[in-house]
């Protein structure tokens, strides 16, 4: 009798064991289109522990253009590499994402300066002709930038503006590039919090956008924050149209977004003392229902 209660024990407990794995896969959901619990990761090499930014040049992903976020450097190479080829572009300093539009580079500084260089003059130790711009942006602290090269528009969205309260709405800003690398001011747009407050739980919750990109296949904008663990997905208008927890053990620190022309989706992730800097691709299911 005792064996057979200490065997019924068993059994519930490989039961409940079973059933609680299976909870903790299904328990984030993946945007249309996209598996997140499958994931192929790619490891940075070490210089990239602290990896923030990512980008391509025109959805081209033989090369990946990377920053991390305390020196002034770019960082460049195939995904798969074990070391990344880099140029110096300024002094020590908090920077968070990176693009790239019209053969132009352009670094997105935490507290809303800009630097721009030429693509074409990477492969020295020292970026040539690089400009600071640091009057287009209001005081904030900033880590989301995005180019569309087709449009040559350029957007900024804020992660914590003194102008704006967090609980309300992120603030975005637009600019133009001029033929002559210049960036002209061309409107602004905003992201309601209270939209998404339809998708999560915590109403109020504070915002901290960290990295942005558009999704050519789905025309839409995938917005991720790494302090709120989520990704909001937005319509062409920046209106809030899904929100999707990110999974900590998958997702420890995603400061990068990027796709290419296919819709595959890049998120990088900063790196800790246990475990290296990675970048973890998505293939798009089209498929998928």
């Amino acid at each position: 009798m005792k064996k057979a209660v200490v065997l019924l024990y068993i059994l519930l407990g490989v039961v409940t064991f079973s059933c609680g794995q299976k909870e903790n896969q299904t328990a984030y959901k993946s945007p249309k289109g996209y598996n997140f619990r499958e994931p192929e990761k790619h490891n940075m090499p070490e210089d990239l522990l602290e990896i923030s930014g990512i980008a391509f040049n025109n959805f081209d992903t033989k090369t990946v253009y990377a920053i991390q976020d305390e020196e002034g450097r770019l960082f460049y190479g195939r995904i798969t590499a074990p070391k990344f080829q880099k140029t110096k572009f300024g002094k020590h300093g908090d920077y968070e994402d990176i693009a790239i539009c019209n053969d132009q580079v352009i670094v997105l500084k935490s507290n809303g300066k800009l630097y721009m260089f030429p693509l074409s003059g990477i492969h020295e130790s020292e970026a040539a002709d690089v400009h600071e711009l640091a009057d287009l942006l209001p005081m904030g602290e900033y880590e989301s930038l995005f180019a569309n090269a087709s449009t040559k528009k350029v957007y900024v969205l804020c992660k914590n503006c003194a102008d704006e309260k967090t609980t309300q709405s992120s603030t975005g800003y637009v600019f133009d590039m001029q033929t002559d690398g210049s960036l002209k001011p061309a409107g602004n747009f905003k992201i309601e919090v209270s939209q998404i407050h339809q998708f999560v739980d915590d109403k109020k919750i504070k915002f901290r956008p960290s990295a942005m990109a558009y999704n050519p296949r789905t025309k839409e904008w995938y917005i991720v924050s790494s302090v709120n663990k989520l990704l909001v997905v937005a319509d062409d208008s920046f209106k809030v149209t899904a929100v999707y927890p990110l999974n900590p053990r998958t997702f420890r620190q995603p400061e990068g977004i990027a796709f290419d022309q296919k819709g595959t989706l890049f998120i990088s992730n900063e790196g800790d003392e246990f475990s290296r800097g990675n970048i973890l691709e998505f293939k798009y299911l089209s498929s998928q229902k």
